[in-house]
């Protein structure tokens, strides 16, 4: 059995703290590696070693800032690199409410990163398809239209930052015109509602502004492009969310954990709750209206993301965003996001 700590002879004047700081850690580390390797009457539990004649102490030590490092070097870049995003996700998505049926929605996302030469900035081709709802593929006509009409204009092309924040379109007016000369191949949905479905999509993709929230503001898109700097956050810290799409961002409270223990991968785990009530109407109008409101919800969030620790890729994300009135769930929106 490898040994990875000696026995220290203690000597008069010794402390744990006097004997750790020669070490480079601190006494309650000493204290804690020493307890942990001692019979179970040698524990010490007192700064002041009087009558104890030794010491268990580690052959290598780490200090902190060793410590921080080595974990640093494990976890993804805070600044964006190609090597973040694999090439495909499978995606699983469930809408739970008080309301409504759940729904469980499957497909796929492409992604493809490049950089930019003649502006530097990082260029994010995005794509989706293969959709599946309960396991099946969507039969009827308005999901089919649905579909079709964000194919016709798929791959879309997004400037990202180097936090990895989506930054905006590369190219709007491309997307209207790739829609334009799309929507005659659409002509086997016949009828008016259909027409009008294509009129208000062609309106809705026509305002950039509009468009580009409407599509940050998915549970998917919040997830799948997350802030790089927060897997190297140490403490709390406020991040928005939209709780419903096309609504506006809420306000949370973050916490970070990480666990390290597996060989090859880094589990980081971000839970947050709100830090204002809002009411449903509020939510799903998108309307704040800035006065009390008589039935307010509250909102939590938790998201884990499981990065490769060699070449820092995101092997799978899940988040769970929920709605509370008290201690009544009224709405539970999940997404498993993996690899391959």
């Amino acid at each position: 059995m490898e040994i990875d700590f000696l026995e220290y002879k203690v000597r008069h004047g010794d402390t744990l703290n006097s004997i750790a700081s020669r070490l480079g850690i601190t006494g309650e580390e000493l204290k804690m590696f020493h307890n942990s390797h001692c019979q179970k009457m040698g524990k010490v539990w007192f700064e002041n070693l009087n009558e104890v004649k030794s010491i268990l102490v580690p052959l290598q030590v780490q200090t902190e800032k060793q410590k921080d490092q080595e974990k640093k070097n494990t976890l993804p870049s805070s600044q964006l690199s190609h090597s973040f995003f694999a090439k495909t996700y499978t995606i699983s998505e469930t809408f739970e409410s008080a309301f409504e049926p759940s729904l469980t929605i499957d497909y796929t996302v492409d992604i493809d990163i490049r950089k930019d030469k003649s502006t530097n900035h990082h260029i994010l081709s995005y794509s989706q398809g293969n959709f599946k709802t309960h396991g099946e593929t969507p039969e009827d006509k308005m999901s089919g239209l649905s579909i079709a009409c964000m194919k016709s204009i798929m791959p879309i092309d997004f400037k990202l930052g180097d936090s990895g924040k989506i930054m905006g379109f590369t190219d709007h007016r491309k997307i209207t015109q790739t829609f334009a000369e799309q929507r005659k191949n659409l002509d086997f949905f016949a009828g008016e509602i259909s027409e009008r479905y294509m009129d208000k999509f062609e309106k809705n993709i026509s305002d950039e502004d509009f468009f580009l929230r409407q599509l940050q503001s998915t549970l998917l898109f919040q997830v799948l492009f997350p802030k790089l700097e927060w897997f190297h956050k140490k403490t709390e810290w406020v991040e928005s969310f939209y709780f419903l799409q096309n609504s506006f961002s809420v306000s949370c409270n973050m916490e970070i954990e990480q666990e390290n223990e597996d060989q090859d991968h880094i589990t980081t785990t971000l839970t947050g709750n709100s830090t204002a009530s809002y009411s449903v109407q509020e939510l799903r109008t998108g309307t704040k209206y800035n006065e009390p409101v008589e039935d307010p919800v509250s909102g939590s969030i938790a998201i884990e993301y499981i990065t490769h620790k060699q070449n820092k890729n995101l092997v799978q994300a899940s988040v769970i965003l929920g709605l509370w009135r008290e201690e009544e769930s009224i709405q539970q929106h999940t997404i498993t996001i993996t690899q391959g």
